[in-house]
């Protein structure tokens, strides 16, 4: 096997001793690094981008040749080789966002190019703004602002999480064995205006990305230093209000360090007030400690409480019994909060090759209220549950990464490992009264859950193609107390999992790629499942493939469309009886994406994202295969506008189909089509704008469930669509100030 290799190795070490080596770094007009940069030897064909640090570099480049050095938040630059020993640094100056600077570079990730097209043309103004960034990602809120929001991607109701992995720069979002459902996923704590870009990826495609990785993935990336410190106040309908503050502690070439906050009230549109408040405090040092050695250092804090009005019968409303924002049980709500610790160590080891580690520690506390069933169990004090954990999470992550060239075949190779270990204390699902009194405690115990995982994988680059083979493997340790059981004793399982990944590239220009992407992923059980019943999945597998391409028609244009299949060992569905999210049967799903940018003038910003699904059960009949609130069609679309002048707006449809909400489609969840609208003015360092969600006042039903209840004066129990209203018409003012 190794002799097979052997000549591929030689003819690399052969190039590498022959190749002349280029390198530089790019910053901006502040002496602040550039990461992401796009740079293209026009020359010979070759292409790189920019590292952590700025910094850059070729191999094989002669005098003469021409970079052609490009990122959508600044001016491009061309830089012509006077001499292959220099190490330039070379200086971009920031501009408003321009399409034609946008180049496909050869990469996994080009996707990507999307979202920060989007950022840059109509930024992260809510919480909510930081998911609806990932195109195609549908959300929906339904209990009182405080509750991590549902997930539609891809064809699924994701719930809470999944099948999607989330992360923080690259802090695990998703919760193993959460006490309300598995995966469940909380991105409260960001403030919005932190982040400077987004990765996605939609598939199980991706080496780097382990456990929920099934629908996709996205990583938030939180901004190294800003650019100045600003104040922001917004006072909106429904006694909202909202503060945020972003502050530089230090800035220079080295090193930089500033600190965020925000505080959020607001009582909703509901006639019984949400009195939801959120308080986020969040600090961040990045700097060169060395010349080899970047640190980065996050701490957090996000405490959140909220009043509920929980989701309510279709039948109170047309009977009149309630309106659209009322409730039958308005003593729903709950509390939640997170601490985290983020150390980010980036070590140089030469030119080609970096070691890039991180640890965490993460504290977070959850208690929820819920009323799904009313009096269906029982007619006296009704069934409220109470949803409770406490939690820390360790965590340790560390990749090696180094790039190769010769003659033949250019790329790069990384090896990584990571360990996470979630301590979850009383975690807990108790009937209960009034959000006062414990009735009977159905499920209460200690769970201590560790994944250890190990991954390798390289890109080789023969001419205009790309072949990226990966493999990753996962281990799994479940540990359960049940503290309910009169005799102490720990129920254990252990499973691993193997991963392989196979992606294949063809770009002939920095205009087009087409991609073929493969891959196996997962996502875990819950602890309890997975000691208590052994034929449950433990690491239930999915499967899948995208084909597709990515093209710039002309230099205003940008073009994306897929074919997409996957399929899923076994399906996680949500209970509302319960509040959990239990294990159903087999699934595929099958799919076709169309995502397309333009940019007619230099401050007009068109964006189109639409996706059609089909969905199904594989084990059901035809005609009781439909997967529950499974969406087929989505579509986002938008005009923004981004004027010299100082004037900015934009106005944002979304649509979502009426999809299934029961298995033989009896039930059906109705779509619903929203537009939201902003406008506003910036004058030197003051922006005054206006913001507006709904704004055609439309009747929206935000999340939906087919649920059997009763209410207090029925005989018999009825099953049918109980929902959370969505907004109505909402307009909050903003001011902002820079300095």
């Amino acid at each position: 096997m190794y002799l097979r290799f052997a000549p591929f190795f030689l003819l690399f070490i052969n190039g590498a001793l022959l190749s002349q080596s280029y390198s530089g770094i790019v910053k901006d007009d502040t002496e602040k690094p550039i990461q992401a940069v796009e740079i293209y030897n026009s020359t010979s064909g070759q292409h790189a981008h920019t590292n952590s640090v700025g910094a850059f570099r070729f191999d094989g480049v002669s005098v003469g040749d021409t970079l052609q050095i490009s990122h959508v938040s600044y001016y491009g630059e061309i830089w012509v080789v006077k001499d292959t020993k220099e190490s330039p640094q070379i200086v971009l100056f920031t501009k408003s966002f321009d399409l034609e600077e946008v180049v496909i570079l050869p990469r996994l990730d080009a996707l990507n190019l999307i979202s920060d097209i989007d950022i840059k043309a109509n930024p992260v103004n809510s919480s909510q703004d930081i998911l609806r960034k990932v195109s195609g990602l549908f959300i929906g809120q339904h209990a009182g602002g405080g509750k991590a929001e549902q997930i539609f991607l891809r064809g699924f109701d994701i719930d809470h999480g999944t099948d999607i992995s989330l992360a923080v720069d690259g802090l695990p979002v998703n919760m193993v064995s959460h006490a309300h459902g598995q995966g469940y996923a909380d991105l409260h704590f960001v403030i919005p205006e932190t982040i400077e870009n987004i990765d996605f990826g939609k598939g199980p495609y991706y080496k780097e990305q382990g456990n929920f990785n099934t629908a996709g993935y996205v990583n938030f990336n939180t901004k190294k230093r800003l650019e100045s410190s600003a104040v922001k106040l917004e006072i909106g309908q429904f006694d909202t209000k909202r503060i945020m503050g972003m502050f530089n502690l230090l800035k220079n070439e080295k090193h930089s360090a500033y600190l965020a906050s925000e505080f959020l009230f607001t009582d909703g549109p509901f006639e019984s007030p949400q009195n939801f408040n959120r308080i986020n405090i969040f600090g961040k040092y990045t700097g060169a400690i060395s010349s080899t050695d970047m640190i980065g250092l996050t701490i957090s804090r996000f405490t959140s409480e909220w009043d509920a009005s929980g989701q309510i019968p279709v039948r109170s409303v047309e009977r009149g019994d309630i309106s659209r924002f009322g409730a039958i049980d308005d003593t729903e709500g709950g509390q939640t909060s997170r601490t985290n610790f983020l150390v980010n160590h980036t070590k140089f080891l030469d030119d080609n090759t970096f070691l890039k580690s991180s640890v965490y520690v993460s504290h977070y506390d959850f208690e929820l209220f819920s009323n799904f069933t009313f009096f269906l169990e029982d007619p006296i004090n009704g069934d409220q549950i109470r949803q409770k954990e406490d939690r820390i999470i360790y965590g340790l992550n560390s990749e090696y990464s180094q790039s190769f060239t010769s003659d033949i075949v250019n790329g790069n190779w990384q090896a990584g490992i990571s360990l996470r270990t979630d301590q979850i204390n009383d975690n807990e699902l108790s009937r209960s009264l009034n959000r006062v009194e414990t009735l009977e405690r159905l499920s209460f115990g200690d769970v201590n859950e560790t994944n250890l995982s190990a991954y390798t994988g390289a890109t080789f680059e023969l001419g205009n193609w790309s072949f990226i083979p990966g493999l990753r493997v996962d281990f799994f340790d479940f540990q359960y107390n049940d503290a309910l059981q009169t005799r102490f004793s720990t129920q254990s399982q252990n499973s691993a999992i193997v991963s392989p990944k196979f992606n294949i590239l063809y770009s002939p220009s920095h205009r087009l790629q087409l991609y073929l992407k493969t891959g196996k992923g997962f996502h875990s059980n819950d602890t309890r499942v997975v000691v208590s019943d052994e034929s449950r999945e433990t690491l239930p597998s999915a499967y899948g493939f995208d084909a597709g391409f990515i093209w710039k028609p002309n230099p205003k244009m940008f073009f994306n469309v897929a074919y997409w299949w996957l399929f899923l060992e076994q399906e996680f569905v949500y209970v509302g009886d319960a509040g959990i999210v239990e294990p159903s049967g087999e699934t595929r799903r099958q799919g076709v994406e169309l995502n397309y940018r333009y940019q007619p003038f230099p401050w007009l910003f068109w964006n189109l994202d639409a996706n059609y699904t089909h969905a199904r059960s594989v084990n059901e009949d035809e005609g009781n295969d439909f997967i529950p609130l499974a969406p087929d069609l989505t579509l986002v679309t938008g005009l923004n506008v981004q004027h010299k002048s100082g004037w900015y707006g934009g106005l944002n449809i979304r649509y979502l189909d009426d999809r299934p909400a029961n298995e033989d489609n009896s039930i059906v969840a109705e779509g619903y089509t929203v537009a939201d609208m902003n406008a506003g003015y910036k004058w030197k360092n003051v922006s005054l704008g206006i913001q507006v969600q709904n704004l055609f006042d439309t009747d929206w039903n935000e999340t939906q469930f087919a649920t059997e209840s009763r209410l207090q004066n029925e005989f018999e129990p009825v099953e049918e669509i109980h929902f959370t209203p969505g907004t109505p018409f909402f307009i909050k003012g903003v001011l902002e100030y820079n300095f």
